[in-house]
């Protein structure tokens, strides 16, 4: 994709972020347990957080947003790089929960990363790095998660 201004990049993410919520909103009216409903809410409300910062981006002065913008390096553990693809099925465990979160969050830190190698234009090169930070962040969330509770299960 070739996007010419910055609010082409903001809305063409604000939409993959949409569709990211509204795919764990589905998902967790599909399970029968509270525990794993609970946690696909909690991953829709953490894409819509991204959507929102993405808004507030693109309602405010988009250039001096992504100008002021702090960008901190997020570790990556790459604990999602050692686990299989799995496709969602309601009523699928804590552990496969984790590990499609986490499949979903690298492909979209991937894309974005794509997407900012592709890009010449200093602002939207600062806001796929944005996007990457984010999306970094919600993925070693998820990879932390499924470490410890691996831990647990003696892993």
């Amino acid at each position: 994709m070739d996007f010419k201004e910055l609010k082409d990049v903001i809305a063409f993410a604000i939409e993959k972020e949409q569709e990211a919520a509204d795919f764990y909103m589905d998902a967790g009216t599909q399970e029968s347990f509270s525990g794993s409903k609970e946690m696909l809410k909690e991953f829709a409300q953490e894409e819509l957080k991204h959507k929102n910062l993405l808004q507030d981006l693109l309602d405010n002065k988009i250039d001096d947003s992504v100008k002021s913008y702090k960008l901190k390096w997020i570790t990556d553990i790459k604990r999602s790089d050692f686990v299989d693809e799995v496709e969602y099925k309601p009523g699928m465990g804590y552990r496969e929960t984790l590990m499609f979160a986490m499949k979903r969050e690298e492909k979209a830190l991937k894309l974005y990363n794509d997407m900012l190698s592709n890009s010449d234009d200093p602002n939207i090169q600062k806001l796929f790095k944005i996007l990457c930070q984010e999306e970094a962040k919600h993925k070693l969330s998820l990879e932390t998660m499924y470490d410890d509770y691996m831990a647990e299960m003696g892993d």
